[in-house]
């Protein structure tokens, strides 16, 4: 199994546009066969601070989720309102190997 821990540095005034495109992400990794933990939000913390989080089985699952979003339409759709709202300065990924139970495929 490995996660992608996605570390983001948001804009601290279009919060809630960042919180509709979380909300449009945590389906679409489901979809294309990736386990969501969830984005987590600034709280008592920087204010231009969120993460994210979700899993695949395999690093050539995660491969082919990177290549299948490019190709769903939905996806190509939440990049662009990012892009548009500007609600994301940057972002850093980094893949991690969880110490937990597999997860069921």
């Amino acid at each position: 199994m490995i996660t992608c821990y996605v570390n983001y540095e948001i804009e601290p005034d279009k919060l809630a546009e960042f919180e509709h495109y979380a909300k449009l992400w945590v389906p679409l990794v489901q979809k294309h066969g990736g386990y969501h933990h969830g984005y987590f939000m600034p709280h008592e913390s920087a204010n231009d601070l969120a993460l994210a989080l979700f899993s695949f089985v395999s690093l050539a699952d995660y491969e082919r989720y990177r290549n299948d979003i490019a190709n769903d339409p939905k996806c190509v759709a939440a990049f662009q309102y990012a892009n548009d709202t500007k609600c994301i300065r940057r972002y850093d990924r980094q893949f991690l190997k969880p110490f937990m139970a597999p997860m069921a495929r």
